[in-house]
């Protein structure tokens, strides 16, 4: 058996849903045909069954338990362990199939939401990325679990009816053409049934969206006091998902229900009309008990062909909903590379604002917009071409557009203000490139000053984290996702705001270790605060879309207005300034600060 997940789940054909399913099959085309083989030979020992009993009959009412007999039992048990022994390979066989479609299908779905960057939630609610997965590649691997069945019953329905007509013209005719209409009335439900489960997998879709969008705002929707109101928005939308699985329910009792009341009327229309041939003598005693046999075995395959039915109309409607997802383009690397990467050393540059990191040096970017510096180191890292065509950033002075996305995402990560923290066992979600040893893994979290982690984790390293890191303060998720980003061991490191959620004094902590650790390899922090600011090599101003200012965060506390750079230098004081009125002084006084007491006099100056 083929491991799963798959090495490479393959290039989907994506003009339709039937295209789509198409394409799967042919993927799995040796499993697939293996299945259909079983399948048609169960339910060809089971449509000859009734016939050899029949014959079994007949022979001893004539002859007794004779050697022709005695044969046809033997046939019969013959046939009977084919049957075992096919069906157990056959179940596992659908098994197979329905787990190869399913995963194959999954895996898509996650390389896609993985390549394409913001670009799916742009383009897509959570809720259909989520239902993707959780519910239509299930779907779609259920049509190729049901295929085998199907084709088996269909043969069966032939091998039947020919062995009806033998015998009897006219009750092979009755059987011949009213179990299609009994599966014509039946299949009049699926529609509906089909349309109802639609519209109910798309209110439930808004509510895994509406749910999730929820839970991740909780905190805030509380300090505003949105919370009853979003509540009140989830609780109506359940109300919907509730009223629309009503209808689903209320679709499939009756097909249920006619699914078995229906194929029984027939048998009993089967079993009278036999009967009254009996007794007229056009047919014997075990052509009778054929009979019964072959209109009790039918309404089973009808069963299978209205059910098969209703899950190729599912899997048909979950393939057109997985394919909106599979079409979403990544917003990177939709082009093949044309560069020869540069050498190691390079100069990372974004055009647009002047912003350039040396080799060597860690550098941190303010500016009196946030956004602003933070645009630009997400832009560093290439996350999207189409938005940063006008805003060309160069490594080495080529576009990082013309250069391979992962060559490039080995030298360059880019660790955002936002972390997402994933559940499993700590040590292993550190260390995302599989390649740390257990003191590496320490030592990050010694710069990270993520000790007190461990000790709350259960086990350590070793110990599991819940999903989205939940059990963790903010500043311990934030704290994990620094210690995570230096384990990559970039030769360009940018972080974004690393030390928002922390308090003064651990602030002061990882600044100190964090310029100790990436001393002599490229990093870029995106920081205001005079804590991280004091142990950079150098700082660069950013103000109005462009670097108007550079130097060390001391030269610019102390430059004068008169000086060159004077005025952006008091732009730089302004922005600053209030990060040093807010750390406490003890926090301020080990990072070498105390210095920055000569500087007291121009920060009022520029305040007045």
């Amino acid at each position: 058996m083929r491991p799963l997940p798959f090495a490479d789940p393959g290039t989907p054909d994506l003009r339709g849903p039937w295209a789509y399913l198409r394409w799967v099959a042919r993927r799995q085309a040796g499993v697939l045909t293996a299945a259909l083989l079983c399948g048609v030979v169960v339910f060809a020992c089971q449509a000859v069954q009734p016939y050899l009993v029949g014959e079994i009959v007949d022979s001893a009412t004539a002859g007794g338990l004779d050697a022709a007999t005695w044969r046809l039992a033997a046939l019969l048990l013959a046939v009977g362990l084919a049957l075992t022994g096919t069906a157990v390979l056959g179940h596992r066989l659908d098994v197979r199939n329905w787990l190869h479609a399913t995963f194959r299908s999954s895996q898509l779905v996650s390389r896609t939401v993985s390549r394409s960057g913001q670009a799916v939630s742009a383009e897509l609610p959570t809720g259909e990325v989520v239902s993707a997965v959780a519910n239509d590649t299930f779907r779609i691997g259920e049509l190729y679990a049901m295929a085998a069945q199907f084709l088996g019953s269909l043969v069966a329905y032939a091998v039947v009816t020919g062995l009806m007509l033998a015998s009897s013209v006219e009750l092979g005719l009755v059987i011949a053409l009213g179990l299609p209409v009994v599966a014509a009335v039946l299949a009049l439900l699926v529609r509906p049934l089909n349309r109802r489960q639609s519209a109910q997998r798309e209110a439930s879709g808004r509510l895994t969206t509406l749910g999730a969008d929820t839970v991740s705002g909780l905190r805030i929707l509380r300090g505003i006091g949105g919370e009853k109101v979003f509540t009140d928005r989830y609780r109506s939308q359940s109300q919907r998902v509730r009223a629309a699985g009503v209808k689903v329910a209320h679709t499939q009792s009756w097909l249920d229900a006619l699914q078995v009341l229906l194929p029984g009327l027939f048998v009993a229309l089967v079993v009278y009309l036999g009967a009254v041939h009996a007794m007229s003598g056009r047919i014997s005693t075990g052509q009778l008990v054929s009979f019964y046999g072959y209109a009790a075995f039918l309404s089973w395959p009808v069963q299978l062909a209205t059910q098969f039915l209703k899950i190729a109309t599912n899997a048909h409607v979950s393939a057109k909903k997985l394919i909106t997802v599979l079409r979403v383009q990544p917003a990177t690397g939709t082009r093949p590379a044309t560069a020869t990467p540069p050498a190691p050393g390079a100069v990372l540059r974004d055009e647009t604002t002047g912003v350039a990191l040396e080799p060597g040096r860690v550098v941190a970017l303010v500016s009196p917009d946030p956004d602003e510096s933070a645009r630009v180191a997400v832009r560093l890292g290439r996350f999207d071409d189409a938005a940063e065509a006008a805003t060309p950033v160069t490594l080495g002075g080529v576009p990082l557009a013309d250069l391979p996305k992962d060559h490039l995402r080995e030298r360059v990560v880019v660790a955002e203000a936002t972390p997402t923290i994933f559940s499993g066992r700590l040590g292993t979600e550190l260390d995302v490139r599989d390649r740390a040893a257990v003191a590496d893994l320490e030592r990050a979290m010694h710069v990270a000053d993520a000790g007190d982690v461990l000790d709350s984790v259960p086990d350590g390293l070793a110990g599991e984290l819940p999903e989205k890191g939940r059990s963790l303060s903010g500043g311990q998720r934030q704290r994990v996702a620094l210690a995570r980003a230096l384990l990559t061991e970039p030769e360009i490191l940018v972080l974004v705001e690393p030390t928002s959620a922390v308090d003064a004094h651990t602030e002061a902590r990882i600044a100190a270790r964090l310029a100790e650790a990436r001393r002599g390899r490229t990093t870029l922090v995106v920081t205001a605060s005079p804590l991280v600011l004091d142990h950079v090599d150098e700082v660069l101003f950013l103000d109005g879309g462009r670097v108007t200012t550079r130097g060390t965060h001391r030269e610019l506390l102390e430059r004068p207005r008169a000086a060159e750079g004077g005025e952006a230098a008091a732009r730089y004081r302004a922005v600053v300034g209030r990060s040093l009125d807010e750390a406490p002084a003890d926090a301020l006084a080990p990072t070498g600060l105390g210095a920055t007491d000569a500087a007291t006099t121009d920060l009022a100056e520029d305040r007045a």
